[in-house]
């Protein structure tokens, strides 16, 4: 990532927070689930339980990014807990998109290609080191 996608995340994410964690989730999951429902059985939470440590972590990554040796232990213990979950490397395509999606949709106005390229560029660096944490080794 760069770092002007670094400060886009951040400032989009300032935004972004301004919504009801809850209705963010409701959105979220309601893309994930429609792409992938099988993916629905592996959340023993209510979504508004998960929607809550959704945003936490959002919060956690989004603070941290410009200081990403500060955040890579993190993201390698929620790749093993999600191994542990069952989720594989397929489920992390649709899980990008969902966001990508949930992010255009609660941004409004203020999302475009940029911003777009910025959390592209996001998801993707979170996404690699957690599969290459949980050990799938085509995608180091």
């Amino acid at each position: 990532m760069t770092a002007q996608q670094v400060l886009l995340v951040k400032s989009s994410w300032k935004i972004f927070q301004s919504i009801d964690p809850v209705l963010i989730g409701d959105v979220f999951y309601s893309k994930l689930f429609s792409a992938m429902p099988k993916l629905k059985n592996m959340f023993t939470t209510s979504t508004e339980e998960q929607s809550k440590k959704l945003i936490e972590m959002l919060n956690i990554i989004v603070g941290r990014l410009d200081r990403l040796d500060e955040l890579t232990e993190d993201i390698r213990q929620l790749a093993i807990r999600h191994v542990d979950y069952g989720v594989k490397p397929a489920h992390y395509d649709a899980v990008g998109s969902a966001l990508l999606w949930t992010m255009q949709k609660g941004l409004g106005l203020d999302w475009n290609k940029n911003v777009e390229e910025a959390w592209a560029a996001c998801y993707t660096l979170l996404s690699k080191t957690m599969m290459e944490a949980a050990g799938y080794t085509k995608y180091k």
